[in-house]
């Protein structure tokens, strides 16, 4: 189909109430939310809404077109120095123009994804530092928040040989949770937990919103959406990431063992230089290890001195994971999901942490930009593991981590985990031993008690996260038992939802920004699911390679999505 159909079809669409409304769902909290930049959408996505149009099944069409037209991440991989400094450079001119902050989420370390779906990288470090380099003088003194490699931590060279290994135990997916509860129980008994719950929370809100002030501040207020549907972008300088590149699964896809999961990339929205950028912290997704979906807990109460009726702590066994706690939430859906790799130092590992540690400094040093690093998701490490990777990467000069990158975990785990992320960094800041923190295999109960003992009396000094919300509405999926050799639950999972719209306005804290950092609607990659393919055999379909579009799955996401799209504008007033 030409160009020109596409427009002479989709621009009536752009124009009518319906897709209009859609098309401002994104800033419905945009009074007190820094405005995210929204990326010019892979022209796949404008053709499959013009053939939805054209055949008259306007309704989906309508919501296909919003969710391509809500703020979303640019992934940069596989380009070479030059290419990505041009391109970093347009689409920071772009949204600094329009007031807004753009999200990026870079993806070129070298021997990513340990070779799986979402393979390739820089050839070294001396290449990769150059390409950092030219990122660098794209952005120049814009604004920009970064995602920075995901899976580079949660999945080290040295992880990689677990990754190999079909039947590992417990590898969670990185936007999917294999060990997820059934998503209506779980909801009734994170309802239960927050009541339970409310009381600490009401005590850390005082301090919490002075620490969280910068995710409410807006940046300058942005025209509306053009009315115009914008031009289709040039296929050979699309600033999306090549096929196989970084858009669809991260470094999880090929280290995941037994219970492999999802990784992937996408959204977020915190640093700005008018209104102050959220509380600058990090990202992504990708790994071995099943995913427990532990109940969403308030902010835990800090407190400067250990209550003197409360005993020095020891380190806590693993609760049972079928008993729930005498608060009416259980840690996770099973501890035994969690998987923690032990790290092997090798020349590969050393190499990582160098290259982490190297764009993390020439990055920040930018002075309007907010860097955040990889932390999985809560389904793959335990604190106590994915703690000492952050610190070895450079976590103390980084504004923070991302969680849960290209993968399925609820919004109230991915809170709950990066609270405990959170939590230990600061406890080992003081010299404290991460093996001892808090852990999301806790029960809830327990995790509290440790808080109120070690988390900073003022929780500035804490670091802050941001969230990948793009594809988490109805939580993991949970292949039948059996049902596959290895289900990679990660990759192209069947039947999940767009989740949470992208904001810097989230109510909590620690929590920067929900984002959508991983591209909606783009493969992860083949998903051959321990079969020697072509076929996906859970779908049943030669899925697109990592990164190109994937209309099937594009149109899932958006009638299964949780908030769902409206597309239909509500009207008040008398009924006739």
């Amino acid at each position: 189909m030409s160009t020109a159909v596409v427009a002479a079809v989709t621009l009536p669409l752009l124009m009518s109430p319906v897709v209009s409304a859609a098309g401002r769902e994104d800033d419905d909290e945009s009074s007190r939310a820094t405005r995210l930049y929204v990326p010019p959408p892979d022209r796949e996505s404008y053709r499959q809404v013009a053939r939805l149009a054209w055949r008259g099944d306007f309704r989906d069409s309508a919501g296909l077109l919003a969710m391509v037209r809500t703020p979303q991440a640019i992934w940069y991989g596989d380009e070479t120095p030059e290419q990505v400094e041009r391109l970093v450079r347009r689409t920071t001119l772009s949204a600094a123009w329009q007031g807004k902050l753009p999200v990026l989420t870079l993806y070129n370390v070298p021997g990513r994804d340990c070779g799986s779906y979402s393979s390739g990288g820089a050839n070294g470090i001396a290449a990769y530092e150059a390409w950092i380099d030219a990122v660098a003088d794209g952005i120049g003194d814009r604004q920009a928040l970064i995602v920075l490699e995901p899976d580079s931590l949660a999945l080290l060279p040295s992880d990689c040989a677990a990754a190999a290994d079909p039947d590992p135990a417990g590898q969670t997916d990185q936007t999917d949770q294999t060990g997820q509860t059934d998503p209506a129980a779980q909801t009734d008994q994170n309802d239960q937990a927050d009541q339970n719950d409310q009381a600490d929370q009401n005590d850390q809100t005082g301090q919490a919103d002075q620490t969280g002030q910068a995710a409410a501040d807006e940046p300058p207020a942005a025209g509306e959406q053009p009315a115009e549907l914008p031009p289709l972008p040039d296929a050979h300088a699309s600033t999306a990431p090549p096929a196989g590149s970084a858009a669809p699964g991260t470094a999880q896809e090929a280290a995941q063992p037994a219970n492999p999961q999802p990784t992937g990339p996408q959204p977020t929205d915190p640093p700005s230089t008018g209104p102050q950028a959220p509380g600058q912290q990090s990202t992504s997704p990708q790994t071995p290890a099943p995913d427990p979906s532990a109940s969403q807990s308030p902010a835990p109460e800090p407190s400067a001195a250990q209550p003197s009726t409360l005993p020095e702590l020891p380190p806590l066994p693993k609760p049972d994971p079928v008993t729930p706690d005498p608060d009416g939430a259980t840690g996770t859906s099973d501890p035994t999901d969690v998987t923690d790799t032990p790290e092997v130092e090798d020349p590969e590992t050393a190499a990582r942490y160098s290259e982490i540690n190297y764009a993390v400094d020439v990055l920040t040093a930018l002075g309007h930009t907010a860097v955040y690093l990889d932390a999985g998701h809560a389904g793959w490490h335990s604190v106590s593991s994915i703690v000492p990777r952050l610190i070895k990467a450079g976590i103390d000069r980084a504004t923070g981590f991302a969680l849960n990158v290209s993968h399925y975990q609820t919004d109230q785990d991915s809170a709950w985990y990066g609270r405990l992320i959170s939590s230990c960094l600061a406890y080992a800041d003081e010299g404290g031993d991460p093996e001892d923190c808090a852990d999301q295999r806790w029960s809830k109960r327990h995790a509290r008690r440790w808080l109120r003992a070690h988390v900073p009396g003022d929780s500035s000094r804490m670091k802050h996260f941001v969230t990948d919300t793009s594809r988490n509405g109805r939580g993991p999926w949970i292949p039948r038992l059996g049902a596959h050799v290895d289900a990679e639950p990660w990759c192209n999972p069947p039947e999940r939802g767009l989740g949470r719209r992208p904001t810097t306005h989230t109510g909590d804290p620690l929590l920067d920004a929900a984002l959508w950092v991983k591209t909606p609607g783009e493969s992860d990659g083949r998903c051959l699911r321990g079969t020697d393919g072509p076929l996906d055999p859970e779908r049943g379909t030669v899925n697109p390679e990592a990164g190109e579009w994937f209309p099937e799955q594009a149109l899932e996401l958006v009638r299964y999505a949780e908030p769902a799209v409206g597309v239909i504008r509500r009207t008040t007033g008398p009924r006739h």
